[in-house]
């Protein structure tokens, strides 16, 4: 019996903005999906997930699920019809969009099987894994989910416009922040999201390019702040961030009800993370204590879903 875990993510900022090639910066949060690789008689694989999660989201994802366990197998080269397993997903990341769900799966059991099978797989590998994972998925995925599971603390993220890979800096922060997250329990379509934001770009260049450099400032102040622990100033760049995906359109009035809820009741910073127009925010406390009482407010606030972890570490 061997096992692994992998790590939840947060976008704290770049949402849509990556898309054009500002920079992103997400966290790897505290909460895991844990792995857990039984030998059975049988042969093939069989999974048990005891994974918390919203309503639906399982079910919803389930061949796909199928899909990336056999990717990560046949990369792996573990030829399942001469010995065969068991895989129990568990641990306390809630399952749901936006959260890095499924590559903390992957993670997780690219590292079980790694040590069950004796690979000896260093970090780079198992997130290589993981993206072969990811796939079974997301089709072609970015690469950020992944990356972020597997290394937690922090991910600067840059998309090449040119076709290229994406560039990846790994940060780590001298002690961790608490982050409380909500969801609206909505789901919009990404693709359509963003094509949304593409149509108003192009109908106004120099709108979106006034936006943008705002952001672009804003990012790299984020960056500086973070690594110098200066949470209270994250915090009113998460706000600002919202503020310009507002701009967007890409919040909507149940993500806005949530952020003023959290801000409310001590906050430091609050924004939706994500694609938007429904799914997850996401709001940085100033102690642990305050995060409970963020969490209870939003609870009451009608949140589908509400979670407290941390991130930096």
């Amino acid at each position: 019996m061997s096992t692994g875990s992998g790590k939840g993510k947060a976008i704290l900022f770049g949402e849509h903005f990556v898309v054009y090639g500002f920079p992103a910066l997400a966290a790897g949060v505290a909460s895991e999906t844990t792995a857990i690789i039984t030998r059975v008689r049988s042969f093939g694989w069989k999974l048990v997930d005891n994974r918390p999660a919203m309503p639906g989201y399982k079910e919803k994802k389930y061949e796909e699920q199928k899909t990336s366990i056999d990717n990560i197998l046949k990369h792996l080269n573990i030829d399942t019809t001469k010995t065969g397993f068991q895989i129990d997903l568990g641990g306390d990341l809630v399952c749901a969009s936006g959260i890095g769900a499924s590559a903390a799966s992957c993670v997780a059991i690219a590292r079980a099987l790694s040590e069950e099978y004796s690979l000896g797989l260093d970090d780079n590998q198992i997130n290589e894994a993981a993206y072969i994972g990811e796939m079974g998925y997301h089709g072609t995925p970015s690469g950020l989910d992944n990356t972020v599971s597997t290394f937690g603390g922090l991910t600067w993220f840059v998309r090449d416009l040119n076709g290229g890979p994406p560039k990846f800096e790994k940060l780590k922060l001298g002690k961790s922040a608490d982050l409380v997250i909500a969801s609206t329990g909505l789901t919009a379509s990404t693709k359509v999201v963003v094509g949304d934001v593409r149509k108003k770009k192009d109908a106004n260049p120099e709108w979106f390019d006034s936006i943008s450099k705002e952001y672009d400032q804003l990012v790299n102040d984020a960056r500086k702040a973070l690594v110098e622990l200066n949470f209270n100033k994250v915090g009113a760049l998460m706000n600002k961030n919202h503020e310009l995906l507002q701009q967007l359109t890409v919040s909507s009035k149940e993500l806005d009800n949530l952020v003023e809820i959290a801000r409310e009741n001590g906050a430091i910073g609050a924004k939706m993370t994500g694609t938007g127009r429904g799914g997850n925010m996401i709001a940085l406390a100033p102690d642990h204590t305050t995060m409970k009482k963020i969490a209870e407010a939003l609870e009451k606030g009608r949140a589908a879903g509400v979670w407290t972890t941390s991130f930096g570490l």
